[in-house]
């Protein structure tokens, strides 16, 4: 399917499954739904109400010449009017308090379901869509409740409750009223038609200029740098122009439908004017019945045209929580088992003929297998996409094997409990993640067992207090979003701190000092040779200078461990890994 319109694909308008599926949600706010419905139905009784008090009113007092009653029938009608305006406040009050109760636990869940899917979802599904589905998705089912459930089913029941008092009062009127109706509702069908596929086209240019001002935003760099500002430009205007023309569309269509059903409601009047008239004459119908008639066709063709609005929000909530089930429903994968295993932490790790495949066709680890001795730190090198990385995401059971095991401190990593297991690992990678917030915030990650000395004891260790002293407010600094206002190389050095700070069993270091400067690295290098002894540690590295003081080394090469041993071992083979030193200094040098 074309990727501009997977996301706009629109379902059915109306889908019950769904549907039932988004009342289990309403379900547990049962009694605040109750009063709200009991508002909804008071609000209605009062408005109609209003009809009935106008025609004896007319009828009554001021036809017959009855000064004296008038005050009790006015005040009566304000009284309608006051009891409506109430209960349509509370009414408002309560559907949105049960929609926002609801909304709320709709967010929680789909946030606490994206923690639990594996890396493998996040591989498929871009970022952006996620955050639609958190955000915009979420929030037209707030819509669906408030303006199109509860919204829709108050029109209907003002539609019907109308009509039955139209009918009581006089149905030859009541007939003679609703001729148009059947034209009503053709105009109605023909406009849901049309703008069911106008406000998918709408949808469709819509995500596609979304999409594109993303991009560019994000990649401005690039344009400046390019100078590609014009021609990004232009096809940014095309795309608006076509949003433009098909939102013209859209405008065309309600300009036709909207008229057209207050066309058919001054066509409903006259004819309630013409044969309403004659029947005064006649002496067949009340100067009150005729004026309450008058008021409820009014009431009857308001609805009407909110109905047709509705639509438009029942569409938009229907493919939205498809989209958020759909979400829901993503299988979780990688799950604690029944009964989970949690040994005493050895920090020994296995690697017992280890086979995986990130798409099921190409492998990317084959028949690996390895020990890792308590306390003993290993070194993983070779090519990109030798499968490096992989290793560390099978460890940290982010992804599970294809074939094969991996056991830590003695036990099969998928018979422990995933969250458990990641709790003994201390990672470092070489794109470090720092959120919004200070400097001991992103050492702590909200862990309360780690206080300020331990934070500045694992800042000591690697030398991170260094640049945390010149900060204006020190650990309470606010890094911003992403670590921005740090330097790359502060922003792995406060990565190697937080990793310390929780005291793992095993560590786990990615290119962790790919972006760190020379003086940096140093002092890394002299705090790792320290917290390292005595801790097991996977050293995963491209520049190969900086693993010369590991206990062995691994080569990585095709999915298999082509060599090990240590570094001067290695270079005395003269095979892959000596072939990789080489070309490396050799490039360092000639690029001096």
């Amino acid at each position: 399917m074309n990727p501009w319109h997977e996301e706009e694909v629109l379902g059915k308008a109306y889908d019950a499954r769904l549907m039932r599926r988004f009342l289990g949600y309403v379900r547990p706010h049962a009694p605040w739904v109750a009063v709200a419905f009991a508002t909804l139905f008071a609000r209605i009784a009062f408005d109609l109400a209003t009809a009935l008090i106008l025609q004896k009113t007319i009828d009554g007092p001021i036809l017959r010449n009855q000064p004296d009653q008038l005050p009790f029938w006015c005040a009566l009608f304000a009284a309608a009017v006051l009891g409506m305006a109430v209960f349509e406040y509370a009414e408002l009050y309560v559907t949105n308090l049960v929609g926002q109760r609801t909304i709320f636990d709709i967010r929680m869940k789909v946030f606490a379901h994206l923690q639990r899917l594996p890396l493998s979802f996040y591989d498929r599904n871009p970022v952006g869509r996620l955050m639609i589905r958190v955000t915009n998705d979420v929030e037209n089912l707030n819509e669906l409740f408030t303006s199109g459930l509860v919204a829709f089913l108050s029109d209907v029941f003002l539609i019907l409750g109308t009509l039955g008092l139209m009918f009581a009062l006089s149905w030859k009127l009541a007939l003679v009223t609703l001729a148009p109706a059947p034209l009503t509702a053709a105009a109605v069908l023909l406009f849901r038609l049309v703008a069911r596929a106008q406000y998918r086209d709408l949808r469709v240019k819509i995500a596609r200029l979304n999409a594109y001002l993303n991009e560019s935003v994000t990649g401005m760099r690039t344009i400046q740098m390019f100078t590609r500002e014009e021609s990004v430009f232009r096809r940014f205007r095309d795309m608006a122009d076509r949003y433009r023309q098909a939102s013209n569309r859209a405008v065309v269509t309600y300009s036709i439908f909207f008229p057209t059903v207050d066309f058919l409601s001054a066509a409903s009047g006259a004819i309630l004017l013409g044969y309403g008239g004659l029947s005064i004459l006649e002496g067949q119908l009340s100067f009150g019945t005729f004026l309450a008639f008058w008021y409820l066709a009014q009431k009857f063709f308001h609805p009407v045209r909110d109905l047709a609005e509705k639509y438009n929000i029942l569409q938009a909530a229907m493919a939205s929580s498809e989209r958020i089930f759909s979400l829901l429903d993503a299988p979780v994968g990688i799950t604690a088992p029944a009964e989970p295993i949690r040994p005493p932490p050895t920090g020994e790790i296995v690697f017992d003929r280890v086979r995986f495949s990130y798409d099921g066709r190409t492998p990317v680890l084959n028949d690996v297998s390895t020990r890792v001795r308590p306390g003993e730190s290993v070194a993983i090198v070779g090519i990109t996409g030798a499968g490096k990385t992989t290793i560390a995401n099978l460890l940290l059971r982010l992804y599970d094997v294809a074939g094969g095991r991996i056991l830590v401190d003695g036990v099969d990593v998928r018979e422990r409990d995933p969250l458990e297991l990641r709790r003994r690992f201390g990672l470092v990678l070489q794109d470090v993640f720092l959120f919004a917030g200070s400097v001991e915030d992103n050492i702590r990650l909200g862990d309360g067992n780690i206080d300020r000395a331990r934070i500045e004891a694992a800042s000591r260790a690697t030398g991170a207090d260094r640049f945390v002293g010149r900060l204006p407010r020190g650990y309470a600094t606010d890094v911003r979003e992403r670590g921005s206002a740090l330097s790359a190389g502060e922003r792995q050095l406060l990565a190697f701190t937080r990793a310390l700070a929780f005291d793992p069993a095993i560590l786990i270091l990615d290119e962790a000092t790919s972006s760190v400067d020379s003086e940096s690295e140093a002092l890394i290098q002299e705090a790792l040779r320290k917290l390292l002894a005595g801790r097991t540690s996977l050293v995963i590295a491209h520049r190969l200078s900086t693993i010369r003081h590991v206990d062995r080394i691994l080569v990585i090469h095709h999915g298999r461990i082509a060599e090990s041993g240590t570094h001067e071992e290695l270079l005395r083979k003269g095979e892959l890994y000596s072939k990789l030193y080489r070309l490396q200094f050799e490039g360092i040098a000639k690029s001096q």
